[in-house]
């Protein structure tokens, strides 16, 4: 039977290692095989024994329970496949970031226009977006531009994302934030698809431009041939 053995020092991490088998001291256990059934309850000396006649450890899965709760596992498989899920887990997981977009609440609509195409552009790559209006002078009494301002806004993207934050004033600032409808990573493998779908579009555009220029350009070299042959004929020849 493996054993397993965990180092401590004085002073040092408490260590998260689960018990098993001879570091597991109470006289009985509530048992269950290494295919999930239930065993019942036994003396901790019986499951130490099935356990290392099936050549696996006695793992105490629940310490709380009364008496423990031991299962029949490998338990050097086990933290391996455990710490392969976690790098998983870490592989996969995307940091959100909250872009930043500031505007004047009587911004005109050409500049509006451009910092909307912005937000879009975030919003579909999975990041949240802090829109800031900034007042100045008197436009401070006048909050409700501000707030109309990203209404507004909110509704020219709202198949991108959602207010995750409502407008609330800051000082002389307006806030509000908009969080994406589509989880980062799913949103990059949709900015790809579209790029990659752009680039099939272009080389059959140019594969297709090519194709309707050959024919031409092939009749105009044989008109031109022709042209240079009749030119060069002698007259009195041909007579």
């Amino acid at each position: 039977m493996r054993r397993t053995t965990t180092h401590t020092t004085t002073g040092g991490h408490i260590s998260t290692e689960l018990r098993i088998n001879d570091r597991i001291r109470v006289p009985e256990v509530r048992l269950v095989g290494p295919n999930g059934e239930t065993v019942g309850i036994v003396p901790t000396d019986q499951a130490l024994k099935l356990a290392q006649e099936a050549d696996l450890d006695l793992v105490e899965i629940a310490p709380q329970g009364r008496p423990p709760v031991c299962k029949l596992m490998d338990y050097g498989k086990f933290k391996y496949e455990n710490a392969q899920k976690a790098r998983d887990a870490r592989r996969n997981q995307t940091n959100v970031i909250i872009k930043e977009m500031k505007l004047r609440p009587k911004i005109d609509q050409h500049d509006y226009e451009t910092k909307k195409g912005h937000v879009v552009r975030f919003l579909k790559a999975g990041d949240k977006v802090k829109i800031t209006i900034m007042f100045r002078g008197r436009e401070q009494h006048r909050p409700e531009l501000g707030f109309r301002l990203l209404q507004k806004l909110a509704e020219d993207v709202e198949e991108l994302g959602f207010v995750e934050s409502s407008p609330k004033q800051d000082g002389r600032n307006m806030i509000m934030v908009l969080g994406p409808h589509k989880k980062k990573a799913d949103a990059k493998v949709d900015v790809q698809a579209e790029k990659d779908a752009k680039v099939a579009e272009r080389a059959a555009a140019a594969e297709e431009d090519r194709a309707g220029r050959a024919p031409k350009e092939g009749q105009a070299v044989a008109q031109k041939k022709e042209r240079k042959r009749s030119e060069n004929l002698d007259p009195e020849i041909e007579a």
